[in-house]
């Protein structure tokens, strides 16, 4: 049996479907790890939710920033925006059971070598911290308070972590250093607006995973290697020794990336051909 992490979809289902076939993914034996945003921005949203449905007995999966936006415009259509592509979703026949599957799914996965999660740890937080703060926001969206949740999700702050948060200012900082976290500052507030290369990045902004040491983060995480995605433009595979960076901008016309967990080996297809 083999498991194989993989990036970004954002509803690119023909990419999805080439890279299954060039990992001979064998459903009878294999798995899969999917690290979040598995619509939007891409062509068929619709496609690659009803592939991976097809597969659930196999996924295992987190949500991504773009997955919550999709569950929110579908509790209120007055959460989308014109740029959402997953109209085909909200429209099709088994939406309400393919909706109902992702919103089942968690923000954190793990095995004994490996933690998944879309955007990243915050700095501060232990594995052990992460686990109740992610179970915090999924007890919710399994709940009748869901609808309140998708109103209030949006929003940078409070940028900076503190026990002492409640409410949805608690939970939408859980999100936001889930699911949406890139950069932030050295006090360790987040800046959600930044979004380009390491490169270019402002002095002050530094990416989230350089305000802890090698050593501190293994002990946070318990040794563990952590799989993320989110992060296209950082266009690093492994920015540290303890962290793989799974989205490589397939939607973007790179590449769309398996990881093989234990044999520790890539492989990538190409991604949507831009118009």
């Amino acid at each position: 049996m083999t498991t194989y992490a993989i990036g970004d979809l954002q509803g690119c289902r023909e990419q999805f479907e080439q890279l299954l076939e060039q990992i001979n993914f064998d459903p009878a034996q294999d798995r899969l790890w999917l690290s979040g945003d598995m619509v939007n921005r891409g062509p068929d949203s619709l496609g690659t939710l009803r592939l991976m449905y097809s597969l659930k007995d196999q996924i295992s999966m987190v949500l991504g920033n773009h997955d919550l936006h999709m569950l929110a415009s579908a509790s209120n259509s007055q959460l989308g925006n014109r740029k959402d592509t997953f109209t085909d979703v909200l429209e099709a026949d088994d939406s309400e059971k393919l909706l109902s599957w992702l919103q089942n799914q968690p923000l954190l996965h793990e095995s004994n070598e490996y933690i998944m999660v879309h955007a990243g740890i915050h700095p501060s937080w232990s594995l052990e911290q992460a686990r109740r703060y992610a179970a915090e926001v999924e007890t919710v969206l399994r709940s009748d308070m869901a609808a309140g949740y998708f109103q209030a999700m949006y929003g940078n702050m409070p940028d900076q972590w503190s026990e002492q948060l409640q409410g949805m200012d608690r939970l939408r900082c859980i999100t936001n250093s889930l699911t949406r976290m890139r950069y932030c500052y050295l006090d360790g507030r987040l800046d959600m607006l930044y979004k380009k290369p390491i490169a270019s990045a402002p002095d002050n902004l530094i990416p989230w995973f350089s305000l802890t040491t090698e050593q501190s983060s293994q002990q946070r995480w318990e040794g563990k290697t952590l799989l993320i995605g989110h992060w296209a433009s950082l266009q690093i595979l492994q920015p540290k020794q303890n962290i793989i960076c799974l989205d490589t901008g397939c939607c973007y016309g790179n590449k769309l990336s398996a990881y093989a967990l234990k044999e520790k080996a890539w492989y990538q297809v190409p991604g949507l051909k831009q118009q």
